[in-house]
């Protein structure tokens, strides 16, 4: 009989100390419980991802120093192996570091792993930094049981279909009792059943029961959900950790079953995870409140239209951080109709949190003034109406440097896609929370807001009437794109693509196929995707957003901008 504990951390970034500091109080608990092994995620020293960091000299003296004060505790701790991932120096030719898997045991590392499958696709770029490592299965013995190690990627190509490599193959033939995998898996939707279904798949080929940590908490774009779970050849998964929450659990595991601490059955893991409304909400507010905290923001800032962008960003922060730490402010110009600004008033009522206004028609009088006293021509068209959304990105960053607030920004994906948004205007910022939703999902969200609740959060008012950027005199967002119901399932295809759910790919490959079928339809989309195509400069520049699609803008997408694209 093997007690093990799972260690599913929110881990920070180059914070060796904190991290250290968190894994310790994790070890102590699981020899408080009785475990032999203690298993954190991947990197969880450094924290996923380093990045860059791990070329500099500092940060890995820094790696050194974290990694001797877990020996130092782990001597204190003498019946307890631990499992940890750590960037480990190489020697000969190719990267200098190892993605690697350390266990460490009365203070000594006992064994070492290297990660093999360095994943460069979507999100990922490990191969900038580490090395693979050899062709081996390595495995520990503790007691009567042998177990299997694996770093993340390595299990996730037991298929065959990315890699000629197949670190499970190895393993197989090492015949462990029990294989552990450590992760830094980030969350998206359709990801954990994706997980769950992959492990458990290589998990009944190979007779081989399965323990798979992963971490936790946001990270820029990235939200890590947790979701930390164990699966068995036969019954698949067994038992599955807290999602968007630190959880260290201790489990038995005991002739090839894994059961609870006290040796009673584990709960029935529901095979159906959060329902896609419930996912974003859960997924964005975890990511503003780890990037605030990690970079030491305690309440925030938003320019509230009138609209459903800033209506919906508004409740999510006021969520994430508390309604009391969140500021609202109304910019209305001589474009702005009254309906805006009441739905705004009503919008911070219902949200408990403090709404100032700052009209701005005298400053865009001025400026407007001041460029034809210059410049000969009036200020007119295009150039008036990106005028006003830049005087209100001004005062928007005035209220930020003067109070220390962080600047949300309000563009959804479908407006970010088509660059149906103002540079140095409602782009300013330091962080997107809609970014990856498309403007049918932000009324979606908006609506499961106000179910939940049991009441309006968000008037009916702001969900029901036309979108507008409100910049000119009546203008509506159908003048200048198409309904947002057509232009949505267009972006998914020419975004997302193939890394779409199977599902909802068949439904907007069919909707797209349709358009196409017409010389009407054919120009729409050639115009979305020239408008997209067109449009890289801009996002380019933009805040990052917080990711919850199988691909998101920033890292996940990289296009040039200087092409020619038809």
């Amino acid at each position: 009989m093997l007690k093990l504990t799972l260690a599913q951390l929110n881990l920070t970034v180059g914070d060796m100390e904190g991290n250290v500091a968190r894994m310790i109080a994790a070890a102590q608990q699981a020899r408080a419980e009785g475990s032999q092994l203690i298993v954190f995620s991947e990197l969880s020293l450094t924290g996923y991802y380093p990045g860059d960091l791990l070329e500099e000299g500092h940060f890995l003296r820094r790696v050194d120093e974290g990694l001797e004060s877990l020996r130092q505790a782990s001597r204190q701790m003498r019946d307890l192996y631990w499992v940890v991932g750590a960037p480990m120096r190489r020697t000969g030719p190719g990267k200098p570091l190892h993605n690697a898997l350390l266990v460490i045991k009365a203070g000594d590392i006992v064994l070492s792993y290297a990660k093999q499958l360095l994943p460069t696709y979507n999100i990922f770029d490990e191969r900038r930094h580490f090395e693979p490592g050899p062709d081996v299965a390595r495995v520990l013995r503790i007691g009567e049981d042998t177990i299997g190690l694996l770093v993340c990627e390595d299990g996730w190509n037991d298929e065959g279909l990315d890699y000629v490599v197949n670190p499970f193959d190895r393993m197989r033939d090492a015949a462990p009792d029990l294989v552990v995998s450590i992760n830094a898996s980030p969350s998206n939707i359709g990801k954990r059943e994706q997980r769950q279904a992959i492990f458990s798949g290589a998990s009944r080929r190979h007779g081989l029961p399965i323990l798979y940590v992963n971490q936790v908490g946001g990270h820029d774009q990235l939200v890590y959900d947790g979701g930390s779970f164990a699966v068995e050849p036969e019954a698949g998964p067994v038992f599955e950790a807290r999602r968007f929450a630190e959880d260290v659990v201790t489990l038995r595991f005991e002739k090839g079953h894994f059961l609870a601490a006290d040796g009673s059955d584990l709960a029935p893991v529901g095979t159906e995870g959060l329902p896609t409304m419930a996912f974003y909400r859960a997924q964005i507010v975890l990511g503003l409140q780890d990037y605030a905290r990690r970079c030491g923001f305690r309440q925030a800032v938003v320019g509230s239209s009138g609209g459903i962008d800033s209506a919906l960003t508004l409740a999510l922060a006021a969520e994430a951080l508390g309604p009391a730490n969140v500021m609202a402010i109304t910019m209305p110009s001589s474009f702005s109709s009254a309906g805006s600004v009441d739905d705004s008033v009503t919008l911070c009522r219902n949200l408990g949190i403090v709404l100032a206004t700052h009209p701005i028609a005298e400053l865009v009088a001025g400026y407007a003034g001041q460029f034809e006293r210059s410049f000969g021509p009036p200020l007119r068209g295009l150039a008036l109406e990106n005028l006003q959304a830049r005087v209100r990105g001004t005062i928007l960053m005035e209220y930020s440097n003067s109070f220390g607030h962080l600047l949300l920004t309000t563009g959804n994906k479908s407006e970010i896609s088509v660059g149906y948004c103002t540079l140095y205007g409602d782009t300013n910022g330091g962080l997107g929370l809609i970014g990856d939703l498309y403007k049918t999902e932000v009324f979606a969200l908006c609506r499961h807001l106000n179910e939940q609740a049991g009441r309006e959060l968000i008037p009916a008012a702001i969900i029901d009437k036309p979108p507008s950027a409100e910049l000119a005199p009546g203008q509506k967002d159908t003048d200048s794109l198409p309904p947002y119901p057509v232009l949505d399932e267009v972006l998914k295809v020419l975004v997302e693509g193939e890394r779409l759910a199977p599902e909802e790919r068949a439904q907007a490959q069919a909707f797209v196929a349709r358009l196409q079928s017409t010389d009407e339809g054919r120009a729409l989309v050639e115009r979305v995707r020239l408008m997209v195509a067109r449009n890289e400069y801009k996002r380019r520049q933009a805040p990052p957003i917080i990711r919850v699609r199988a691909r998101a803008f920033g890292i996940g997408r990289q296009m040039p901008i200087a092409a020619k694209h038809v």
